[in-house]
């Protein structure tokens, strides 16, 4: 009997641990940044204004990004995704949210793992992956100094051609 008690102890420890982790995480994302605002502040703010730009094709993709996310998490991937792909396109300033676009923004807010999965699904869908090959490079998650400083010089220099 005390080893059961024991058993559940450390079940118990371990559940409330990993729902810690993860509303912490929650917690640090809502914490505001240098420019007063919050990750989650900016995250909502892309979505709501690049919501008219979204057509079924565009929602269709990404729900096929993430798709490999487990369902209790996914809706959280699709914000995030869907924010940064809406931070691309605002960027841009673009019309209407492009499959160039979706796969630019899915690049730049995932982590680097989430790369081969992305290479997979576009494989499949026959779509020629060279085109996007220096947004892996800029990645996120490349654990790299100042990848964001490094991507928004991109783009600047991309709008001057």
């Amino acid at each position: 009997m005390s080893y059961f008690i024991i058993l559940w102890g450390c079940l118990m420890i371990g559940t409330l641990g990993i729902g810690g982790f993860f509303m912490f995480r929650k917690f640090l994302k809502q914490l505001p940044k240098e420019d007063g605002k919050s990750d989650m502040y900016w995250q909502y703010y892309y979505i709501e204004q690049t919501k008219h730009m979204w057509e079924e094709p565009q929602l269709q993709l990404l729900e096929e990004f993430v798709a490999p996310v487990p369902e209790l998490f996914r809706d959280v991937a699709k914000q995030t995704i869907a924010g940064k792909i809406g931070e691309v396109a605002l960027t841009k300033n673009a019309d209407e949210i492009t499959r160039e676009i979706m796969i630019e923004g899915y690049i730049v807010g995932t982590p680097k793992r989430d790369h081969r999965f992305l290479r997979k699904l576009l494989k499949e869908k026959n779509i020629d992956v060279e085109p996007y090959e220096h947004f892996f490079d800029l990645s996120k998650k490349d654990y790299r100094d100042n990848w964001e400083k490094r991507y928004k010089e991109q783009n600047k220099q991309e709008k001057t051609r």
